[in-house]
Formats: structure tokens, sequence, C-alpha cells
């Protein structure tokens, strides 16, 4: 629990508290919603957790520089119903869009089904308003299609997880909204069969807005939370979106559909309306909830690897479940590599627990081990801070720290955050 919750409703009064707090050297924790998925915002440190909602307002919408100004408060998917209503396109759409707030999406660099075409949050971010860890306010990038005046301090913030700042407003670019979409489901009775069909389209240079996977047990907790219609006989599924001019659309779905079935898909759909789509992307957003139902503990991952290795990946989480006896559901963004690998467990039982982290232990290290990373959305946050330096090598780490020092000496900003007090011990993970 934290020492105390404050809602700021300016960056004044962020500047303010964070003086204050670095005067008695009080930890701070800006927080959105809570979504994230690796403790980000679990203030284990105590001190302050800096709440936005009061500070959740859409400054202004610029149809003539294609920008959305925000505060961080603003919850996503208001901001991308706002701009819709103008024509315009907001991509990144986490799975927690309904809930997620934009600074937090900017603090956690989040991503969404829509990455594999569009890009992650960070793609997004023009520029920023912060307070830093001296309580002092700066302004970085800004309406601007180029600026390399200095170091990129925008992106530096984006991801950092609260660790170096306090974001207080954003400005995000926007594209026109896509003129044509459809959907599609693709079903398949073997696992490596989706896999294998995932890499097929992207080497056939064919790159999708949406090309999501779930593997049977998801379809089958996501059918029962959901009730779609999903094909319970399944062993996997891809669910395949794409957007654009209707004849290019029209031609790329029809190419997918000839290698799903070359792949040895049973089974190739279409949406019939838009209706029929909007249930089969809501009902895959809703994976982890469903899954959330079936015991008291569920651990959701996101191991990335990639586009290529999702294969070999899908095969690995399938072997690596079955070693270590824990029950493992797969879904994720299978086009760009992101899969999330779900245990479904109780952490009650301690010596199942031991073999659930054993089990992701693994699965990290064969991220690693085929080009991968440790999180291709998540986040470090306090969960993943022991296998940083897996992915980054200690020189790696030991930038990252000298610029966390340098910025915030006290350790106020998000203390215990990707830099963890544990540390468990290199392995090597190379060939």
């Amino acid at each position: 629990m934290p020492d105390a919750v404050v809602s700021p409703g300016s960056a004044e009064e962020v500047s303010e508290i964070v003086r204050f707090c670095r005067s008695e050297g009080i930890p701070i924790v800006p927080r959105g919603s809570g979504t994230n998925l690796s403790a980000g915002t679990t203030p284990t440190a105590g001190g302050v957790v800096l709440l936005f909602n009061r500070m959740n307002q859409i400054l202004e919408i610029d149809e003539e520089n294609l920008t959305v100004t925000v505060q961080p408060g603003v919850i996503t998917k208001d901001l991308i119903d706002a701009v819709e209503m103008r024509g315009l396109f907001y991509p990144p759409d986490p799975s927690s869009m309904k809930i997620s707030t934009i600074g937090g999406n900017i603090s956690e660099n989040s991503g969404g089904l829509r990455g594999l075409k569009y890009g992650v949050t960070k793609d997004y971010v023009l520029g920023l308003e912060a307070v830093m860890p001296d309580g002092s306010v700066i302004k970085t990038g800004g309406k601007l299609a180029k600026d390399v005046a200095g170091y990129d301090l925008t992106k530096l913030l984006t991801g950092a997880e609260g660790t170096l700042g306090v974001i207080t407003e954003a400005t995000l670019k926007l594209i026109p909204m896509p003129s044509s979409k459809k959907t599609m489901l693709a079903q398949f009775a073997a696992m490596d069969q989706a896999a294998e069909a995932v890499s097929a389209i992207i080497a056939n240079r064919i790159i999708p807005a949406t090309l999501e996977f779930m593997d049977r047990a998801t379809i089958r907790a996501v059918e029962d939370f959901a009730k779609v219609g999903l094909p319970l006989e399944a062993e996997a599924i891809l669910l395949i979106e794409q957007d654009g001019a209707e004849a290019a659309v029209n031609d790329e779905m029809q190419l997918m559909k000839e290698i799903c079935e070359k792949q040895g898909a049973f089974s190739v759909e279409l949406a019939k309306t838009a209706e029929e789509a909007n249930n089969l992307m809501t009902a895959r957003r809703s994976a982890l909830s469903a899954l959330a139902r079936l015991k008291p503990t569920t651990i959701l991952e996101d191991a990335t690897v990639p586009r290529s290795k999702v294969a070999e990946m899908v095969e690995a989480i399938t072997k690596i479940a079955v070693k270590h006896q824990v029950t493992i559901c797969t879904f994720g963004h299978a086009g760009d590599g992101n899969l999330h690998p779900t245990c479904i467990t109780d952490a009650r039982i301690t010596e199942e627990m031991h073999r659930v982290e054993a089990a992701f232990e693994e699965i990290f290290k064969e991220a690693i081990r085929l080009g991968g990373t440790i999180t291709g959305e998540h986040g470090v946050g306090e969960m993943k801070a022991p296998y940083l330096e897996w992915k980054l090598g200690a020189s790696g780490i030991n930038v990252m720290k000298l610029i966390k020092q340098s910025l915030d000496p006290d350790n106020i900003m998000n203390p215990n955050k990707i830099f963890g007090k544990s540390e468990k011990k290199r392995v090597v993970v190379g060939k």
C-alpha cells in the first residue's frame, strides 16, 4: 500500500508534489489505471501514488497538422473514438484500451492488436510535457514531421515506466482513417500449421493490420466467456484483419486465404458483417479475462521473437509446459512475433509456483536464443527486472543505470522498477 494517494490537477501541482517528495526522500509512483502486467505501478517502496483522474482532458484535435494533444488521464478508447468522429485514426490499441490511460500507454510503450502494421505507442508520440525528478517542467518535440534538435528526450521518456519523470501532457500523431476494412477467421487442426501460416503470410510481403493467434485452450475459454461462435474443434485459429483501399484489401485477403489453406487450414471465412467482425475482435481482446476465470492465479507473459521464429517459439512453449507439468495457454500478436504464453495456476500451491517460475524462465531463455526479448509490450516493471540483464548484458544495464542516476540521483521516481533489487544469475542463452 502507498503512504498517500494524490490526484494533481495540473503540471504545476505535479511539480510542487515532486519538489516536496524530493526534499523528503519520498518515493513517487505515477499511475494510470494500473492495467500493466509487470507490477510497474505497484508501490513496493511505499511513498506517494500519483493518480491522473483530474487530468483527463483532450486539449486539442488539430486536423491541419494531424495531431491530438491530451492530458495523461485520458482513457485510450475515448481518444480513439474522439478522433474517429473526425475521420482520423490513432492506431495503438492495447487490449486494455477501454480502461487504460494515455499516460500509462506512453510510460509502458503499449502495443496492441494493430502493432504489426502500425507500430506501437512510441511511433505516435510527437511531443511531451513532463515533470522531472527535480521538479522542473520540460517540453519535448512538438507538432513536427522532423525534429533532430539534440537528444530525443521524447523517446527516452516513452517506455521509461515512470522512472525518469512524470508525463503531464502529450502530443500524438494521427493518420487518416483507412477507407476499407475486412476480417477473416482461419481454423487449423494443428498449432504448428497456424504458426507456419503466419510466417508464410509475412514471407509473401503482406502486412495485415491484425494477425492474431489463439490455441485450443484459449479458444474454449474465450468462447465460454464471450459466446461469439468460435470453433471449439480447432486446435488453433488465426484472426486476420486488413485495412486500406478496398481493391487492395480484397486482393490481400484472398491471397492470405489461399496461404492459410495451403498451410492446412480446414476453414477460412470472412466476417459477413461489421458486427460479426467486431465480435471476433472483442473476443480476442477478452482472452485474458476469459482465462482468468479458470483458476485463482493467472500469469500472462509476452515473450517476443522475430516473425520467422513464431512456429519454433510456439512449439517450444508447448514442450516447456509439458516438461514442467504446468498449464500454459498461448495467444497473442503472432504477426509481430509477440506471443502471450499464459499460465493458469494457484499461487497458494508453493511447489506448483516453483514449476511455473522455472517454466517462464525457460521460455524467456528460448525467446532470447531465437533472437527475441523478454518483453514485447508489457514492460519490465518489477516482475521482469531479474531477467533484464539476460537481454541487455551487463554493459547495457550499466548504461541504463547511469541515465537513471543522472536524472534521478535520489531514486524517488518509481524505485525498484526495471532495475530490481534481486538479480538472477546470468545464464548463457546462445547456441
